[in-house]
């Protein structure tokens, strides 16, 4: 195994989760640097480090992960809880963005951040191995601690809003679609690791 996949791995962690606490415990207002930057360069170099960051540490990942110490193997029901957890997970972030806002936009306040800990934590059920629980972790630990932090800020995401029930309907419709699509092709083509199999 070469050895540059430990610094994409670890840098990648770094530089993605460090673009994302950045942004997480910016200061908000007069003295933003999304203000004296300007919102438009702010977000392409926010973008560029974030995507940057993501390729970096899922192509170290996908090299150091067979190689790395596996603590156990886990047992085959969990495998059927991750499956059943990453459909809610689906829908939620397809409800992060969808237009018109939905009633479980407007109840989960950050659909998105609900998903990666929903993703994450169900990954964690089933890869037993250093590198996985370093990256689904940093994800979940992620999660958790940014959503405390927009919870003090009085960040209240889309409680505010105005539901309507077609965002619930098209996020439900496209969530499942996306879903089968990962279960069935994506995940074995992307990550190769084919979910239907034992």
């Amino acid at each position: 195994m070469e050895v540059w996949y430990f610094p994409a791995f670890f840098g990648g962690l770094v530089v993605f989760f460090g673009a994302h606490l950045f942004s997480a415990f910016r200061t908000r207002g007069e003295g933003d640097i999304a203000l004296r930057m300007g919102r438009g360069p702010y977000m392409g170099l926010y973008s560029l480090l974030s995507i940057a960051g993501f390729v970096a540490m899922i192509w170290g990942y996908a090299y150091i992960k067979p190689t790395w110490f596996n603590f156990d193997t886990p047992p085959d029901w969990r495998r059927h809880v991750t499956m059943a957890l990453m459909l809610p997970a689906m829908i939620l972030i397809v409800a992060a963005y969808m237009r018109p806002i939905g009633f479980i936009k407007k109840a989960v306040k950050h659909p998105m951040l609900a998903a990666v800990k929903l993703w994450a934590f169900a990954h964690l059920l089933v890869n037993w191995d250093l590198a996985s629980l370093i990256l689904f972790g940093s994800f979940l630990v992620f999660g958790v601690l940014d959503r405390i932090v927009v919870k003090r800020r009085g960040d209240m995401g889309a409680a505010a809003a105005h539901p309507n029930v077609l965002g619930d309907l098209l996020s439900i419709a496209i969530g499942i679609a996306l879903y089968l699509l990962l279960v069935y092709q994506l995940h074995g083509d992307l990550f190769g690791a084919n979910v239907l199999l034992k």
